[in-house]
């Protein structure tokens, strides 16, 4: 792993805790030698996320359609800036650029990303690892969603471990880096 493409909110959240660990995990990802790939944004989560690399002297690279660079302030000291058209662009760019994937807390469109990215992992588009920093228990209502797609049999039972959800940076790290590729999907009428 060498580039690590991070989801996550433009928003900050209601607790200072969630942009102090996601300018940890940038701070962590410049120490380490490891790239950032996220959505180029200078606010909330991705402003943390991004200034943690950068103050640190690490490299972050930044992928934002052109629609919301005129809504969205892009970071001002990134080391590359790529303007893509679309919001999907901009995901395939990221995932084009990353070796794994992590998310941090935001909205929906952070929830998008990472179901996607999720999604092309269970149809064999991409074997990256797929991890989330789970800041005060923030991803727990995804992993019981998990758990109950997997219980009603919507997916089945080798997705559990597809997303590494850790409350830990270092934990998530070492799990990202055993992390195994899944089986496909059987297709069985």
């Amino acid at each position: 792993m060498k580039k690590i493409a991070v989801f996550c909110g433009a928003s900050k959240g209601n607790d200072p805790i969630y942009t102090e660990q996601a300018y940890a995990l940038g701070k962590y990802l410049a120490e380490n030698k490891y790239e950032l790939v996220y959505g180029a944004g200078s606010t909330g989560m991705m402003g943390a996320v991004a200034n943690g690399v950068i103050d640190h002297d690490g490299i972050a690279i930044g992928v934002m359609p052109r629609f919301l660079g005129e809504r969205e302030i892009a970071h001002e000291n990134l080391t590359e800036y790529h303007v893509v058209e679309t919001m999907h662009e901009r995901k395939q760019m990221m995932s084009d650029m990353a070796d794994a994937f992590i998310m941090l807390p935001g909205g929906a469109g952070s929830l998008e990303e990472f179901f996607e990215i999720y999604t092309w992992s269970q149809i064999g588009l991409h074997h990256k690892p797929i991890g989330a920093l789970n800041t005060k228990q923030f991803f727990n209502p995804l992993s019981l969603m998990i758990d109950h797609l997997i219980s009603t049999e919507f997916i089945s039972s080798d997705y559990k471990n597809l997303a590494i959800i850790k409350e830990n940076i270092d934990d998530l790290f070492s799990a990202m880096k055993m992390a195994q590729p899944v089986k496909l999907r059987d297709y069985q009428k």
